[in-house]
């Protein structure tokens, strides 16, 4: 720093001030605010330079030890005490403790042999409930995305509740997959269409069957219900192999 900088309170070359550092983290961190990193100062978590006059000068290196602070609150609930005991290791050159994952555990989906869907599979509920944000930091999604699924029907979270379920999360899984090959949401309105016709024959089915007289007539229907769904399934998987093998 020269003495004519010193003077007048700028700041080395490179630094930033708190709100040009805030502009910069709220991209990945919207909800980050400069009584936050404030805050965070306070606890000695990090400790950016001062001007003559007392203005906050931020280096990369402070906006990286923010970016530390701010990822392992939000993405694993760490308190600041065990996030500052992190910080002290990485500042004495050691690496931090391993972070244990704290995403819910997704239960596997039944297969059969020929690894298709099994009727077990269908009869299975899913007890998984997923906030919105948990669903895009699990499934690796942007909120723009989620967004476009939901608008075209192919997603949607539970009613009543607003979270989201195994199957939403494998939706987006998949929709994100296919969006690696330039298949946009859009295009994928085609699944949704024929999904809703093959569950309409599966419908025609069974809905006689519920209305037996019997104590058994429910179970009974929806038995059936799994395994023509299974069978429709493999079907439908087994068509669109043979297409495109024939093309």
């Amino acid at each position: 720093m020269t003495a004519s900088s010193a003077q007048s309170g700028a700041a080395p070359q490179g630094r930033m001030n708190i709100g040009q550092v805030l502009d910069v983290l709220r991209p990945d961190f919207p909800d980050v605010t400069i009584p936050k990193i404030r805050f965070l100062e306070e606890k000695g978590l990090i400790a950016p330079e001062r001007t003559p006059a007392g203005y906050r000068k931020f280096s990369d290196a402070d906006v990286d030890r923010l970016r530390y602070v701010l990822r392992m609150q939000r993405d694993h609930y760490l308190p600041l005490k065990v996030i500052g005991q992190h910080l002290e290791a990485i500042d004495r050159g050691l690496e931090p403790p391993p972070i244990e994952s704290v995403v819910p555990t997704v239960p596997k989906v039944a297969l059969s042999s020929d690894g298709t869907p099994s009727p077990e599979s269908f009869a299975r509920r899913s007890d998984l409930r997923l906030s919105r944000r948990e669903l895009m930091k699990i499934a690796e999604v942007s909120d723009e995305l989620l967004n476009q699924l939901e608008q075209f029907g192919l997603v949607q979270p539970r009613p009543g509740t607003g979270h989201y379920d195994t199957d939403a999360l494998v939706i987006v899984q998949t929709a994100k997959e296919m969006a690696d090959f330039g298949l946009e949401p859009r295009h994928l309105r085609a699944y949704r269409s024929a999904a809703d016709r093959e569950a309409g024959l599966v419908e025609m089915v069974v809905e006689p069957l519920k209305r037996g007289r019997d104590a058994s007539a429910s179970a009974r229907a929806d038995d059936t219900m799994h395994q023509i769904a299974a069978l429709s399934v493999r079907l439908h998987a087994t068509l669109v192999k043979t297409r495109l093998q024939q093309s």
